[in-house]
């Protein structure tokens, strides 16, 4: 097993949204994915309940059917954006630049992300959704999902969290088998990456976001 020589610090700061650094031409072998996915499943799960399940897709045609069902709801929301943003005082040119990127390199991966060589998708039993504490119940997939991204991360490959397909969840769920009563949480694309030198990326300061005893 390679990993690489990441200390815990280096590896939960360094494990990026890798979009336009995905290597789309290089194979992904499923027993990498499965080493990933047995540390996945090392994260919390309600009532230690393990109610999830994990959808590993390969096929060319259901990747380009799911990308597309992406692409599409990409455009509508670029475009939902665009029209809110209108009337309204212009970025500043930080943020501007730093949305534009950010719009870039997301239509970059709409435009291939049927290249990716392996998609991921975790779900988690749910028959119902809850009409109160869905906390509960998202709290049993999402955190292991991010567990996988990190051992994903440590092996080499670029992950990043999409949810755009789940505008066409049911679509997706008939394409790919999915059983009633299973809810689908995040789409993972993974790949290796092209060069693996990611750093932290820019946040806010603490200081008006962390609030002691009281807002």
């Amino acid at each position: 097993m390679y990993t690489l020589d990441l200390n815990p610090d280096e590896l939960l700061t360094t494990t990026r949204a890798v979009r336009k650094r995905l290597d789309l031409e290089r194979p992904v072998s499923l027993d990498l994915i499965r080493e990933c996915l047995e540390i996945a499943v090392q994260a919390p799960s309600g009532s230690n309940g393990q109610t999830w399940h994990w959808i590993v897709v390969t096929d060319p045609e259901k990747k380009a059917k799911i990308a597309a069902y992406y692409r599409d709801t990409l455009h509508k929301y670029f475009a939902a954006n665009e029209a809110a943003a209108a009337g309204k005082p212009a970025l500043d040119e930080k943020t501007a630049a730093t949305q534009q990127r950010v719009m870039d390199s997301s239509t970059y991966l709409g435009d291939n992300l049927g290249k990716v060589p392996v998609f991921v998708i975790a779900c988690i039993t749910a028959p119902k959704l809850p009409e109160g504490n869905q906390a509960g119940l998202w709290g049993s997939i999402l955190p292991a999902a991010w567990n996988f991204m990190l051992a994903a991360r440590a092996r080499g490959l670029g992950t990043t969290w999409t949810t755009l397909h789940l505008q066409n969840e049911a679509e997706v769920a008939e394409l790919l088998g999915v059983p009633e009563g299973i809810r689908q949480g995040v789409l993972i694309p993974v790949a290796h990456t092209i060069g693996t030198d990611f750093k932290p990326g820019p946040r806010k300061d603490l200081e008006p976001i962390v609030h002691y005893d009281q807002w």
